[in-house]
C-alpha cells in the first residue's frame, strides 16, 4: 500500500486487496489480488443534518447532545455536577489498531490505537447544523421535556438554544403509522404528493443555503410496510403524480435524491423499494439503511458470533422488550410491529449460513422470536431481556440469559451522529475513479436491516461489519489493516 499527500486538496491511496477465490464446490481455491486507487476529498464542508422527526425522543437529543458539547454546557444530577461527551459514538470515541512501535527504552513493541476520527478528515459533530420536520409543532425546549430523556437541570440550561428551534411542518400519512399518534398531529403539510415533495426539496434547499453539504435522516415512527414494493421509477411517479396512496417516508426519499442529498433510513419500514434505489442511481444520489441498530439487536450479533464462533450451534433466541417512549406507544399496532419484527429477525442470518457443519441444508433453522410490550412508567428506560439457547456436547444445551437496561435514546443518538459523518466522508471518496453508491454500505455496521448494491451481499456480524469499516478507512488512510498474525513480530 501507498499513501500520497503532496496533493493539498486530496488524498490518494493505492491499496492491494487480496483475497481468495474459491471454486463451486470448495476444493479449490486462488489466491488473487486487485489493486485500487481510492481519493478523498480533504475539505471537510460545513454539514446540515435535517431530521424527520426532529422533535421526537431521538430528533430532541441529537440537537440537544450536539448543543451541550458545543456550548460546554455542564448540569446537575444526583451523582454530581456531569459535563457533556460523546460516549457511544463510534467515530469520536472508539479506537482501532493500526500498527505497532518500538518502545526505545524497553526495546519492546506496543500497540498504536488511533481514534477512528482521526483517521481520515471528518466532520467535528460540534459543527453540525440540525434542522428538520415533525409532525408536532412544539419547539426543541418543550419536544425535550416531553421526550423525557435528558435530566431536567440539562434541558433547563439549555432552553435559550433550543427554544430557538421549531420543527417544520412534516409530511404524513396517517394510514402507515398507529393510530395513537393523531394527538401529536399538529403540523402537518397539505397538498398532494407532489406539492409535499416540492414541499420538502424547498426545506432542504433553504438548508443547502445555510450549508455546504445537507443529509436527511428519518427519525420519525415506524411505519407499516408498503406492500407490493414499488418496482420501476416510472410506477413510482405514477404514484406520485396520481396522489396515490404512499408513506411519508417515500415521499422524504424521493425529494432528498431528487435534491442529490444522502438519505438515512432510522427506522425499520420497507421504504428503499427497487424503484427507489434505481431513482438514486440515475440521479447520482445516496442512500442508507434501515433501522438503527444500538443496543439489544447489536448486541444480539455478537453473542451469534460468539456461540457459533466457538462451535456451538444455536438453536434457539428469544428477545422480550418493554418500552415506554412514543416509539414504544406507536408500535403497540400489529401493522407497525410488524416491521420491526421483520428487521430485527435476520441480524443472525449470515452467522448461521457460514456454518454448514452445524447447520446443513435442510436443517438451519433457528426459533427466533421478538416480542415488544408498551409500559408507560418506564419511559426511554428500555428493558431487553433475551435467552440464547445452544446445543453443545453430545446434544447438550447451554442456556445464556441477558437482562439489559438502557435509555434508548441516548443509545442510539450516538450512531445517528457516526452514520451522518461517515456518510458525510464517504460522499468525498471515489474507487478507482467512481463515486460511492448509491446505496452507502460501508455503513451497514450502524443498520439491522442493511442494504446493499445490486452486487454485494449483506453482512451482519457485528465483528466482520466493523472490521470492514475500519479496514477501509486505513485502506483510504494508506495505513495497512490488520494482518493479526503477526508472524514478523514472532520469527
Amino acid at each position: 500500500m501507498q499513501s500520497e499527500n503532496i496533493n493539498t486538496e486530496q488524498i490518494k491511496s493505492s491499496y492491494t486487496e487480496r483475497f481468495t477465490q474459491f471454486s463451486e464446490d470448495n476444493t479449490k481455491f486462488e489466491n488473487l489480488t486487485k489493486t485500487h486507487e481510492i481519493t478523498t476529498e480533504k475539505k471537510v464542508p460545513k454539514l446540515g443534518v435535517m431530521i424527520v422527526g426532529l422533535g421526537g425522543n431521538n430528533g430532541s437529543t441529537f440537537a440537544a447532545g450536539i448543543l451541550a458539547n458545543k456550548h460546554n454546557i455542564e448540569w446537575e444530577c444526583r451523582r454530581g455536577v456531569q459535563k457533556p461527551n460523546y460516549y457511544g459514538s463510534f467515530t469520536q470515541s472508539a479506537t482501532t489498531h493500526c500498527g505497532y512501535k518500538l518502545n526505545e527504552k524497553t526495546n519492546k513493541l506496543e500497540d498504536v490505537c488511533l481514534p477512528i476520527k482521526s483517521i481520515l478528515p471528518m466532520v467535528e459533530p460540534n459543527d453540525i447544523l440540525v434542522y428538520g420536520w415533525d409532525i408536532s409543532n412544539k419547539n426543541l425546549y418543550d419536544s425535550a421535556k416531553r421526550a423525557q430523556v435528558l435530566e431536567p437541570s440539562l434541558i433547563d440550561n439549555l432552553k435559550e438554544h433550543l427554544q430557538e428551534i421549531t420543527p417544520l411542518p412534516a409530511a404524513f400519512n396517517g394510514e402507515y403509522i398507529a393510530s395513537n399518534q393523531a394527538d401529536r398531529c399538529t403540523n402537518i403539510m397539505t397538498g398532494t404528493n407532489r406539492d409535499k415533495v416540492d414541499q420538502i426539496r424547498e426545506d432542504i434547499k433553504y438548508m443547502k443555503n445555510r450549508v455546504d453539504k445537507v443529509i436527511v435522516l428519518w427519525s420519525a415512527n415506524t411505519e407499516a410496510f408498503f406492500l407490493p414494493g414499488i418496482q420501476t421509477t416510472e410506477e413510482l411517479y405514477s404514484k406520485i403524480n396520481n396522489n396515490e396512496d404512499l408513506p411519508a417516508s417515500v415521499l422524504y426519499c424521493v425529494a432528498a435524491i431528487e435534491e442529490q442529498v444522502v438519505y438515512l433510513n432510522g427506522s425499520p419500514q420497507n421504504t428503499f423499494h427497487p424503484a427507489v434505489l434505481q431513482l438514486a442511481k440515475e440521479k447520482k444520489s445516496w442512500i442508507a439503511g434501515s433501522d438503527f441498530k444500538s443496543g439489544q439487536t447489536r448486541f444480539k450479533t455478537i453473542m451469534s458470533d460468539y456461540l457459533i464462533g466457538s462451535g456451538l450451534r444455536l438453536s434457539s433466541v428469544v428477545s422480550y422488550n418493554h418500552l415506554g417512549n412514543n416509539d414504544g406507544k406507536n408500535l403497540q399496532e400489529d401493522k407497525c410491529f410488524q416491521s420491526k419484527k421483520i428487521s430485527k429477525a435476520g441480524v443472525i442470518d449470515d452467522a448461521i449460513k457460514n456454518n454448514a457443519i452445524l447447520y446443513p441444508k435442510g436443517d438451519d433453522k433457528v426459533d427466533h422470536e421478538v416480542v415488544i410490550k408498551y409500559v408507560p412508567f418506564v419511559g426511554d428506560s428500555k428493558r431487553a431481556m433475551d435467552e440464547y439457547s445452544s446445543l453443545i456436547f453430545l446434544n447438550g444445551i447451554n442456556t445464556i440469559s441477558s437482562y439489559n437496561i438502557c435509555e434508548d435514546s441516548l443509545l442510539a443518538v450516538p450512531l445517528m451522529y457516526d452514520m451522518c459523518i461517515l456518510a458525510e466522508l464517504f460522499t468525498r471518496m471515489e474507487i478507482d475513479g467512481e463515486k460511492l453508491g448509491p446505496v452507502l454500505s460501508y455503513l451497514s455496521f450502524f443498520f439491522k436491516a442493511p442494504i446493499t448494491n445490486r452486487n454485494e451481499y449483506i453482512i451482519n456480524s457485528f465483528c466482520r461489519q466493523r472490521e470492514m469499516l475500519v479496514n477501509f478507512l486505513k485502506a483510504a488512510a494508506g495505513i495497512n489493516p490488520d494482518d493479526a498474525t503477526l508472524l514478523n513480530y514472532r520469527f
